[in-house]
Formats: C-alpha cells, structure tokens, sequence
C-alpha cells in the first residue's frame, strides 16, 4: 500500500504573489483553489493576479532592469548557478510538490522535471558571461561593431503542463541575457514556481529582478501582453491564445516568441526496430499523460508492419501501471486539472460520431481509489486525414493510428496538419533517415527516439506551433536586441554641405 506521507508541509506551500522580492497579497484580495488532480482536493488558495498587481510587477522589474543589466555577466551567472544548487537542495521537497500540484508521477519529476530544470540553469548560466558580439568588416577608416543588449522587461506565460521545467527555459536565458522577468505561470500550477521564487531571495537576487503573479489568462495574461511597458513577451501554450497575444502585443509593437501547440507525426517505417518503435512511441504518447505539445498523437505505420506493431503496443499501453502521482511505481498519473480531462473526454465522443475504432482505452478507470480524479486509461484510435482526432490537439493519453504504404506517403501524412512543432520517425535506413527528416515541416525531428531535450538544442516550431525558439543559443537572440556602433577612426568627411563654415 502506497504511504502517502511527504515532506512538502502546508507551511512550505507559497501561495501569495511575489513582487519586488516580497510576497503579497492581491491589491483586491482575490484568490484562486489549486487542486490535486488524484482526488480533486484543495492544496491551498493562491492570491489572484489582476491588472493592478500586473501593474505593480512591471513597474518593479522595470525599476531593476538598469540595476541587472549593469550586473557585471559573471556575477549574473554565478546567482544563476547558485539558483540551481539551492534547487537541489530541495529536490525532494520539489518534485513531491510539482507531483502533488500537477498529477505528473513521481518517477518523472525526479527523472526528468526537475533534473531538466537544474540542467538549465547551469546550462544558461555558464553563458551569462559569454554573450558577445561581432566586428564587422566596413570600408577603410570606419570600425563597426555590433553588441547584443538585453531587450528589457520580459513577460513570460508559463503552462500548466511541465511549470517548473518550463520556468527555468524562459527564465534561465532572459536572466542570463540581463533583462527583468514578470512571469505568469499557471493558475492550476504555480506552487512550484512561487517556492523557486523564494529560492531566489534566499541566493541573492536583487529584488524586483524576477516577479511571479499567478492569475487567469483572460486577466492578468491579457494585461501583460497589452502592457506599455514590457518589451517583450514569451508564452507557451495554445495556438488560439497565441493569437490572442500578437494582437493585444501591438500596442508598443513588442517582441513576441510563441511555443504553441502541436500535434506530432510519429512515423514506423517497415524497416525500424520494433521492440524499440513501440517502447519510445509509448513514451511519446504517454509520458506525463499526453499533455505535451510535443507528444507523438499522431502514430503513422507502414502497412506490412501495422498488425504486429500494434499487437505489441496495445499490450504495452494496456500495462501501464496508473496511480497516484506519489507512488514510485505509478507510470501514469491524473490530467492536471477536471477541466481539461472534461475536454478530453468530449474528443471520445467525436470519436463515436465520426465512426473512429477504440483500439483500447477511452474511458476512465474502474480501481475505485482513483474514481476521485482526473485519470483517463491510454486511449488508441484509428483515424485518418479529415478526422478530427487526426487534427486537432487532444492533449491527452491518445493517440490516433494511420497506416501508410510508402515513403511518400508517410511524409504527406506527416505534413497533412496546420502545426509543426516536433515529429519522428523510426528506421534502419539512413538515407531514408535524412530523406524524411528533411521533407517534415516541423521545428524538431527525432530519429529512432522521441521527445529529446537539452538546454543547448533550440526548442520551437513553424507555422501554427508558433516562431521564435527556447533553448539553445538561438534563444538568447530572442532577448537581446543587437546595436550596430560606428566608429570613424582615420575617414576623411565627404563635405557634403559647408554650414557656413570657414577654414
């Protein structure tokens, strides 16, 4: 029997706002229920963030910014560094509350959250004092050269999906870059975020550099991208609030970076290793429940191997051990929140109007200890192009099944959808390797693998998935502004007007 004893005690869970390094209430006393999504109880209430407490946050880190921009780059890096190992001082205390706060099993938040997390912020770290520019060659007498300066105040929206791993991607570069951060993170998952908040005090960071303000998106989210006195905004989320942020940006023209959905391809060539396709293919779907804007949903399989791939998949997704997020053994735990299990679970009646087959799955499960919460079995479906499971994103544990016949086939498959966020394929071929991951319209292509990350490998997608990248070095262009300076150090002046001038 699972002990459900851990260490995060009620004390330890911030639930007030934090702004110019302190933690508040809301100007008007709102607050927010966050829930445990295994049972549907409340964690605790956090302080809501409106436009008032929006406003307070933006004119704190817009007070800090000259302060941390002059910041000598070294020193950015070592509190950054330092951030990471207080970080891992509590690595229990964090994982068991990202576990708590966002159903995400406990395997994971020890496995890969937070140690994605720390490696982050080393990773931006080490590159605080590394961000240069370049000299570039002009005519005779001129030096011009060309500098990277942090772009301001940054409002980044975090979602609820993975919030302290996404956290340190937006975070760790805008900070490392020099810029002042007023960062929104989920209303269904902030716990996490507020506790790193507090971390950060701890370490050293000057207060009003960093400012976090949970709240709604249609509030606090929409005012942050409306504000006059941010200058740039990053989010991560859906492609119809995506849209919503360029138009409410346009007011001072600001910079935008967009990670929106995505609603992947997974292609398993006839030729591939198919113990290994199935068992990285189950992970693309249903790690962390299928809520990630990267899972591989859409499962292409050649027809020769189709029957035998599936055999073995079924049985693999019918022996995925679910439970409660706190449970080492548990593979999958709840969705993050009723709602959106709500919205998942409308997709199975879609499913039944537009005659798609249940593989397996599709309903929720009967062991009584979790008919409290928001879990949903591993759902198969076959579909095909036209289907609404094949197009839009489900968010969840399901994944659509579409068999193919050729090489060409699969790659017009893969590229039958308006996103193009991350995509695999599975094959012994390395010609046809290159040859797909090429022809794929997607920001990200993982061969013989899925959903592998790193802080130096840029992370972003085109068309509907959005522009602009997290990650890598790529993403520090996306918060520094480059300055082109002109230096005439031996060029004579054409004297093009006299001005009255005597010599």
């Amino acid at each position: 029997m699972l002990d459900k004893t851990h260490s995060v005690e009620p004390q330890q869970i911030r639930n007030r706002l934090f702004i110019n390094g302190e933690f508040v209430d809301a100007e008007d006393g709102a607050t927010i229920a966050v829930v445990n999504p295994h049972d549907n109880s409340e964690l605790t209430a956090i302080a809501e963030a409106k436009a008032a407490d929006v406003d307070k946050a933006v004119a704190a880190a817009r007070a800090a910014f000259p302060g941390w921009r002059d910041t000598n780059s070294s020193d950015r890096a070592r509190l950054i560094m330092k951030l990471a190992d207080k970080l891992e001082e509590h690595f229990d205390e964090l994982t068991e509350l990202e576990s708590l706060d966002t159903g995400h099993p406990i395997r994971d938040t020890r496995g890969l959250d937070l140690p994605r997390t720390l490696l982050t912020f080393r990773y931006f770290g080490g590159l605080a004092d590394k961000i240069d520019g370049r000299q570039v060659p002009v005519e005779p007498g001129f030096l011009n050269v060309v500098k990277r300066q942090p772009v301001g105040v940054v409002g980044q929206i975090v979602p609820w999906n993975f919030p302290l791993m996404f956290c340190a991607w937006k975070l760790a570069p805008a900070l490392a870059a020099g810029n002042t951060v007023v960062m929104k993170p989920s209303e269904l998952t902030p716990l996490t975020t507020l506790r790193m908040a507090e971390l950060m005090t701890d370490v050293g960071f000057p207060d009003g550099v960093v400012n976090i303000v949970p709240g709604y998106g249609h509030s606090a989210g929409q005012h942050l991208a409306e504000h006059l006195d941010v200058n740039k905004i990053a989010f991560t989320g859906s492609t119809q609030t995506g849209r919503k942020i360029v138009t409410a940006s346009s007011g001072n023209l600001k910079r935008i970076s967009l990670e929106l959905g995505g609603k992947g391809a997974n292609i398993v060539f006839a030729d591939a290793t198919i113990p290994a396709a199935v068992g990285g293919s189950a992970f693309a779907i249903f790690h962390n429940q299928g809520q990630a804007c990267i899972a591989g949903s859409r499962l292409l399989l050649q027809e020769s191997i189709a029957d035998e791939f599936l055999e073995r998949f079924i049985a693999l997704a019918e022996s995925i051990k679910i439970g409660h997020p706190l449970d080492p053994q548990t593979e999958m735990g709840p969705l993050t929140s009723k709602l959106h299990l709500e919205r998942v679970l409308e997709y199975l009646n879609v499913c039944a109007n537009e005659g798609n087959r249940i593989l397996t799955g599709g309903r929720q499960p009967s062991d009584p200890d979790l008919n409290q919460g928001c879990y949903l079995l591993p759902t198969v479906v076959e579909a095909g192009p036209g289907d609404t499971v094949f197009e839009q994103e489900v968010f969840g544990p399901f994944v659509s099944v579409t068999r193919f016949t050729d090489e060409s086939e699969a790659i017009d498959l893969a590229n039958a959808t308006d996103y193009g966020l991350g995509s695999g394929l599975w094959t012994n071929n390395l010609q046809r390797a290159h040859r797909v991951a090429d022809a794929i319209d997607a920001g990200m292509v993982w061969i013989n693998c899925y959903k592998r990350v790193h802080p130096g490998s840029p992370f972003g997608g085109v068309g509907q998935s959005g522009y602009g990248r997290d990650l890598g070095i790529e993403c520090l262009n996306e918060y520094t502004e480059p300055k082109s300076i002109w230096i005439n150090y031996d060029a004579e002046i054409p004297p093009f007007y006299s001005g009255g001038a005597t010599t």
